[in-house]
């Protein structure tokens, strides 16, 4: 069986036809999977995390998702990178994806029990791993929408008060853009360097386009990794962003995820003790709703331009 635009395909059926969307569509010209509104999660609130690669989004996500439960909310997160790495520091293993519990059984996914794809973590927190169609064949799109009808079909949903979904690296593409299709707000975590906030830039543009026909919009920026923040700081001010918290560089978090730990299963420091309380409040001005941010990203060669120089 390989994947086609979106769909699983049998081997040596017709492959999907490449049919451009209508102009306006989820964007100009866009080509890319289109949520089916029977997928729609309607009981949760649900968050996308995105940002460059390597910026520290699965930390992000789980320390997060974390917070939530300490607030005595139900919480599910879903990693949508095929590495399938988000929930770790949670469950403490690398989980089996959806992808390949599906492919276990054909892609019969009535046969298919709770416990083979669905994982309890730290606090309580559940972890799912979407995981990705194999490399160069497919759509991440599908793997999204196929991870979202399992739950529903197994009423996982219902129980659930947050959703988080950890979305690999940067927007390139309308496959790993799908999850902004069922989120609420969006959150782009940002260090303080030109790389992470073109990248952010980027994802806005992204989120403008799917806020045309879906309910999302930019909920904020968080910043990690940096000591300073008047990059982002500058950024945000241009083109009307807002940051909801700051991580600043701390060995104690690196140190957390190579122990296979979230940072409140850590000795605790007056330093991650802040960090925790910082994340404690994220998640709490998350569930209370934070304003939608009605950004205006900017050109390339605009942002090139604007950033780096004294």
């Amino acid at each position: 069986m390989t994947y086609s635009f979106g769909r699983l395909v049998k081997d040596g059926d017709a492959p999907a036809s490449r049919v451009p969307r209508q102009a306006g569509e989820d964007g100009e010209g866009s080509v890319q999977v289109q949520m089916d509104p029977r997928l729609q999660i309607e009981s949760a609130k649900v968050f996308s995390i995105y940002g460059k690669g390597g910026i520290g989004k699965s930390t992000t996500s789980s320390n997060l998702s974390v917070a939530f439960s300490k607030l005595g909310k139900r919480v599910l997160q879903i990693g949508c990178d095929p590495k399938h790495d988000s929930t770790f520091t949670l469950t403490k293993r690398l989980a089996p994806t959806v992808i390949d519990a599906l492919e276990q059984v054909d892609f019969h996914s009535e046969e298919l029990q709770v416990e083979d794809f669905c994982f309890e973590g730290y606090n309580g927190v559940m972890c799912v791993e979407a995981g990705g169609p194999p490399a160069g064949t497919g759509c991440g799109g599908y793997v999204v929408g196929q991870t979202v009808k399992l739950l529903k079909e197994h009423h996982l949903l219902e129980d659930t008060d947050v959703v988080i979904f950890d979305v690999l690296g940067d927007v390139v593409c309308g496959g790993f853009a799908a999850p902004l299709q069922h989120a609420e707000r969006a959150l782009i975590v940002t260090a303080n360097d030109f790389d992470s906030i073109f990248a952010m830039n980027r994802i806005v543009s992204a989120i403008k386009a799917k806020s045309k026909n879906y309910e999302v919009r930019v909920g904020g920026v968080i910043a990690n990794r940096s000591a300073a923040t008047d990059e982002i700081d500058r950024f945000n001010a241009a083109v009307g962003l807002k940051t909801l918290a700051h991580f600043k560089d701390l060995d104690d978090i690196r140190r957390s995820r190579l122990k296979k730990r979230t940072i409140f299963e850590m000795d605790p420091t007056p330093e991650l003790e802040a960090v925790q309380n910082e994340y404690l409040q994220l998640a709490q001005s998350l569930w209370d709703g934070v304003d939608p941010l009605d950004a205006s990203p900017m050109k390339d060669r605009d942002i090139f331009d604007f950033l780096g120089f004294d």
